[in-house]
């Protein structure tokens, strides 16, 4: 198994001081940085667009992992490519043409996800698993930060694991929702190797470093 990938998800941080936080989070031994672009019509909440990876690339060296929440991801592609973002996980309720979609952002230069939501089965992803860089395994609804962990989403994640390992693949499989300690150590046994984590960093009670070091020990340990 991978070592495993730290990405604070900066929906939870301090707007006010965001450079200062994801300092923090470097500082802390993050990974990558985690950034999540919704529209306000894929999911209900709205959020940020290709400037604000633009800051973040001038902000820091760590990895851009941008998750595109959008209706019609393709028409953005090249925007969020061009701001600075490192991956772009796409949809596949949103990309009728899923394979053409990882395509495009390959043909950009850029490493490829996908992802789905919670109800969707895992098997909407079979066709483009051989081509993608990155699996994301949603284990809350896209849309809000704070959400409950679905304990559903561990059999998706191991069901996931055995489809990348029976096709030998080096792509990530990454978590994102209700990430903590607990949570996280749960989804390490069920095969995950990236974490996106947001209150569990941002609003740890010790600080961001405390948070970040919290998640890694436990998903050592599990």
């Amino acid at each position: 198994m991978k070592p495993a990938i730290i990405a604070p998800s900066i929906l939870s941080a301090d707007w006010m001081c965001l450079e200062d936080a994801i300092r923090a989070c470097e500082s802390a031994g993050a990974d990558w940085i985690h950034v999540d672009v919704m529209d306000g019509h894929f999911v209900p909440n709205l959020t940020m667009g290709p400037f604000i990876v633009e800051a973040l690339r001038r902000a820091t060296r760590l990895p851009l992992d941008v998750h595109l929440m959008i209706e019609d991801p393709e028409r953005l592609l090249k925007s969020f490519v061009d701001a600075g973002a490192s991956r772009l996980t796409v949809h596949v309720e949103a990309c009728p043409r899923l394979t053409d979609t990882v395509g495009m952002i390959k043909d950009l230069k850029c490493a490829a996800g996908v992802t789905l939501r919670p109800a969707t089965p895992v098997g909407a992803l079979d066709a483009v698993l051989p081509y993608v860089d990155l699996v994301l395994v949603m284990s809350v609804n896209p849309g809000y930060s704070g959400q409950q962990f679905m304990t559903e989403s561990v059999e998706r994640a191991t069901e996931l694991r055995h489809k990348l390992d029976a096709l030998r693949s080096k792509a990530w499989l990454e978590v994102d929702g209700g990430m903590n300690v607990e949570t996280a150590a749960r989804m390490r046994a069920a095969g995950a190797d990236a974490f996106v984590a947001a209150s569990a960093v941002f609003q740890h009670p010790d600080g961001i470093a405390a948070g970040i070091h919290a998640l890694r020990s436990a998903i050592a340990a599990g």
